[in-house]
């Protein structure tokens, strides 16, 4: 491969997904394979562009994300568990 990225399909584009590193939620834009390598040796990385609330956009591993609405799930699980 000599381009620097490629599109990747996913079953999560266009919903709504959380970054578990950094909590935050927005819609998944677009997940990238993409050579993240400034050397000449190639480093490829599948990436995650998710667009928050107010229309920033960011990245984030595709490891890193998972649909809102599981996590809403287990939260109300568990709240009724302590209950």
């Amino acid at each position: 491969m000599n381009d620097r990225y490629e599109y990747v399909r996913h079953r999560l584009l266009g919903r709504r997904v959380r970054d578990i590193a950094s909590g935050t939620e927005g819609e998944l834009m677009a997940v990238i394979n993409e050579n993240v390598s400034d050397s000449g040796a190639e480093r490829w990385m599948r990436l995650a562009y998710v667009r928050d609330a107010s229309g920033l956009e960011f990245t984030t591993a595709v490891g890193n994300i998972v649909p809102a609405e599981y996590l809403d799930l287990l939260e109300g699980r568990l709240n009724r568990r302590s209950e």
